[in-house]
């Protein structure tokens, strides 16, 4: 008989994991809301609907809260309007607590309220004219893939409008919305999923009523402070004015009325200014002299400092430099908050004063509400900013040059010219500036019977617009005119 002893050990079997749920039947609660002294009573779904591939396995959950309206008769000419945040990497939670949903995080408008923080009711939904569903999509919220190595599938440019163009599909089945009025709604790097979106779905027989565009970002050459890249100081110029004029840093003559020292800068901007970064080092001295007097009189910088950045100012010394005698900067999100460095002598900011100001207000707010209003019981995590994100994002062939949605936007117009555009743009958004905003409107090639397809709204805060109690108001009002003008 052999001994024993020589045997080898047996080798284990692993049990492979179980994946997680990615098909979860919807938490489903009744809820209701009094908006101009009216009752309206809505139901509140959250759930997780699957992304399978081809072979039909599922890949990842999509974890989506939707909001219907009770006692509507005929739920066909309701409209729909999907939601999303930008990133990439964020969760709905800002459109979704900050504008849109039936509940809003209660803030100042001038700075972070003292914590603990709540939700209150919402006068300013949209509920009242669209049923809503938010969209966390893959690696945001409790969104997951199967594993880390699956959500490169998910993490890009492609694959992300993919993915949440599958969603939108099978929610439009699951809960029969196909003949509904259909719309979409994206902020920041959301716009740019959106107009994505505009041109993956009409290919596929989803054609869209209307897009709200929130602090848009399609061309991102608009924004990229690169060598050779001259467009983003001059379409940044105007913001960097708003800027100064909010914090007292102009000549007397231009702090009289914000809108007319915009419309001076723009056109020197996009004229003169242009033109003399154009001509590079064959500007004359005199006409550096003169840039660089304007540049002082429009950003309320020294001329001495921009005379040292070579007449092109970037964003992130803007934001250092503009305030640096009072050893305080502003805010890239919103310029109007001011942020508090280690050292005043950095060349950029230590961090974000406006992502200070509103990071622990929503995430405190939304996990209170997520389990206390909706029901939604998990130890999960919700990925509010970026650290769902496993892998860098894949920008595809446009990450050789600059990623640009525009041209499907002008796609899906030429294929579908009932849809209807809505732009809302901040003057104190330092991230998405509203000059780039019209540069790219501007530069979409789109056909002239189609140009009045498109509208814009202007508002005084920064990218998140509705922090501001009045800008919400009128972002609200701005997008019942618009869906009322666009359903059918």
């Amino acid at each position: 008989m052999p001994d024993p002893s020589s045997r080898k050990p047996r080798r284990k079997v692993r049990t492979p994991k179980p994946s997680p749920a990615f098909d979860k039947a919807p938490v489903v609660t009744q809820h209701e809301i009094t908006l101009d002294g009216v009752p309206l009573k809505y139901k509140a779904h959250a759930g997780m609907l699957p992304i399978r591939n081809d072979d039909g396995e599922a890949e990842a959950g999509i974890f989506y809260m939707a909001y219907t309206r009770e006692g509507v008769e005929d739920v066909m000419k309701r409209p729909i309007m999907f939601s999303f945040n930008g990133g990439p990497g964020s969760a709905s939670v800002w459109l979704h607590l900050g504008a849109i949903g039936p509940k809003r995080v209660a803030t100042m408008d001038d700075g972070m309220p003292p914590p603990p923080y709540r939700v209150v009711a919402n006068e300013h939904t949209w509920l009242d004219e669209t049923d809503l569903v938010f969209i966390d999509p893959v690696g945001t919220g409790y969104s997951k893939p199967r594993s880390a190595e699956i959500g490169k599938k998910f993490w890009g440019l492609k694959g992300d409008i993919e993915s949440v163009g599958e969603f939108i599909r099978l929610f439009l089945t699951r809960f029969q919305r196909w003949s509904s009025p259909i719309y979409i709604v994206g902020e920041s790097y959301g716009t740019t999923r959106a107009a994505g979106l505009a041109g993956h779905l009409i290919d596929r027989g989803i054609a869209l009523n209307g897009i709200v565009l929130v602090s848009s970002i399609l061309n991102f050459q608009t924004a990229r402070f690169a060598k050779g890249n001259d467009l983003p100081y001059v379409l940044f110029l105007p913001t960097y004015t708003a800027t100064a004029w909010y914090h007292g840093r102009l000549a007397p003559e231009l702090q009289k009325d914000l809108m007319a020292t915009l419309r001076e800068v723009e056109a020197w901007a996009a004229g003169e200014y242009a033109a003399a970064l154009a001509k590079g080092d064959a500007l004359t001295d005199e006409e550096r002299r003169n840039v660089i007097a304007r540049l002082a009189r429009y950003t309320g910088l020294s001329e001495d400092y921009i005379d040292e950045t070579e007449l092109r100012i970037q964003i992130h010394r803007f934001c250092k430099e503009l305030l640096r005698r009072e050893k305080r900067t502003v805010g890239r999100l919103d310029s109007r908050f001011k942020g508090i460095d280690a050292l005043a002598v950095t060349e950029s900011p230590d961090y974000d004063p406006a992502i200070a100001v509103i990071m622990p207000p929503y995430t405190s707010a939304f996990n209170d509400y997520i389990r206390r209003e909706l029901k939604y019981e998990t130890d999960d995590v919700y990925q509010i900013l970026g650290t769902g994100i496993k892998s860098p994002w894949d920008w595809g062939s446009a990450g050789n040059g600059y990623p640009d949605t525009a041209d499907a936007l002008r796609a899906a117009f030429s294929k579908n010219p009932h849809m209807r555009v809505f732009v809302a743009s901040g003057y104190f958004d330092l991230a998405t500036p509203y000059f780039a905003t019209q540069y790219t409107l501007s530069h979409m090639g789109l056909d002239p019977e189609l140009r009045g397809n498109i509208r814009t709204g202007y508002y005084e805060a920064g990218h998140m617009m509705y922090v501001h109690s009045p800008c919400l108001a009128r972002l609200k009002q701005d997008v019942r005119d618009f869906v009322r003008a666009s359903a059918p």
